[in-house]
């Protein structure tokens, strides 16, 4: 037999590829944050560098395009220390997130267990990551990022909290339903479209998936009983979003046609967001058995929706829209 002739995996200092917290790593993540999304299951969106707490600049904040919720993230090129777990609880209280990740080179024990103990004794809306960065290559192959989740919550523990915190309370058996069922849409469409979301199961009324396109989601809800989608115009602009629902809403006789179906247009006067919205026949999220079927729907939804956008100039058209 012919011996295989196999590389061999080489460790490559990270601050030979990023010399510089702020000025090189910080960018380098803020402009590959897909690398973090996949690693956490979340489809994270990080729109601010040096973001100001006090008198202090917090390395990168964001927010799960899936749920809304707020993420930090710090940064550090080199092994945990006091100073860096100081100043991730100086950001938290100062920004409210319900992600914190902690990127460093390596966690000393001490640092890890605080992560733990944080996990542990925080709410279950609260969750702490610690991520290890490394960089690798193989022979002269270029240098590859390898992130390694060390620290996380104990999701099961979390989920027992939830289940048990006001049970038989109404308000807990509503969450577990919503979170049993978008579990069940999500696992058809991670078979069908894995590159639609990273998203977790959650148990609000709501599981939003990417267009690519910060403050612009296509939005699987249950509104006032009903199911619908939905393309959501949420960035933190108001006038933003009012400026890209106005202009899609001027090509509107394209995006119908293409669209197949005439949606309701929702400018939500008064309001930050606006929407797109069809709503279906489904009104009773308790028909277990017809869970199918609402997925099969939702996911049809999503097509077309992500069709008629691509009719009318795609996400990079909206992109380029600004307000007034």
């Amino acid at each position: 037999m012919t011996a295989l002739s196999l590389g061999r995996l080489e460790i490559v200092t990270p601050r030979t590829i990023w010399p510089n917290e702020a000025r090189d790593f910080t960018p380098w993540l803020l402009q590959n944050v897909d690398v973090l999304s996949d690693l956490l299951g979340m489809d994270l969106v990080l729109d601010v560098a040096e973001h100001p707490v006090g008198n202090f600049s917090l390395d990168l904040k964001g927010y799960d395009e899936t749920t809304g919720e707020v993420v930090i993230v710090e940064n550090q090129l080199e092994p945990s220390d006091h100073t860096h777990l100081g100043q991730i609880i100086t950001y938290a209280a100062g920004t409210d997130p319900t992600t914190i990740v902690w990127v460093t080179t390596g966690f000393r024990p001490e640092h890890r267990a605080a992560i733990d103990w944080l996990n542990q004794r925080t709410d279950e809306n609260t969750r702490v990551f610690g991520i290890v960065i490394r960089v690798v290559k193989i022979g002269n192959s270029p240098s590859a990022p390898n992130f390694e989740l060390v620290a996380q919550p104990n999701d099961w523990e979390k989920q027992v909290k939830r289940a048990t915190a006001s049970a038989p309370g109404e308000a807990s058996a509503k969450v577990r339903q919503y979170r049993e069922f978008w579990e069940a849409v999500l696992e058809q469409i991670r078979v069908d479209h894995p590159d639609w979301t990273r998203a977790r199961t959650n148990g609000a009324p709501w599981c939003n998936t990417s267009l690519g396109l910060s403050g612009i989601s296509l939005s699987m809800a249950w509104v006032n009983g009903s199911l619908v989608t939905q393309i959501y115009f949420d960035s933190r602009d108001a006038d933003l979003n009012q400026a890209r629902f106005d202009w899609l809403h001027g090509h509107r006789n394209a995006f119908e046609t293409a669209l197949g179906q005439t949606p309701s247009w929702d400018g939500m006067s008064g309001r930050k967001g606006a929407r797109i919205v069809m709503t279906s026949t489904f009104d009773d999220i308790s028909e277990s058995e017809r869970w199918p079927e609402m997925t099969t729907w939702l996911i049809k939804q999503q097509i077309r929706f992500r069709g008629a956008l691509t009719a009318v100039g795609g996400v990079d058209a909206l992109r380029d829209i600004r307000p007034l």
